[in-house]
């Protein structure tokens, strides 16, 4: 196999039941034959209080998995080359006080 072999035209599109979600929570869960990415949302009523409602969940062959795993690690570098380090570590906010008008 030569190294200069051509790529094929990728044809992208979508399904007929195609949608979006908003997810702020993702569970990995790991088997010997895939990997099953859980999305949710993530709310707190209370400051010692989480709740979790998980709304899709999506399977990946481990070699899929390691491919996103390479392309959310390019894309994330290049999102902080752009815009500056993300952080995991919880910001504190000064919010006001008192009534929302």
């Amino acid at each position: 196999m030569s190294s200069s072999a051509q790529q094929p035209q990728l044809n992208l599109t979508q399904s007929p039941d195609f949608s979006e979600s908003y997810a702020n929570s993702v569970q990995v869960r790991v088997s010997v034959w895939d990997f099953q990415l859980v999305f949710g949302l993530a709310s707190s009523e209370s400051p010692d209080q989480v709740t979790i409602r998980n709304h899709h969940a999506i399977y990946l062959s481990p070699q899929q998995a390691k491919a996103l795993c390479n392309v959310l690690g390019q894309n994330i570098a290049q999102y902080e080359q752009a815009f500056g380090t993300l952080t995991l570590e919880p910001q504190a906010h000064n919010f006001p006080q008192g009534p929302v008008n």
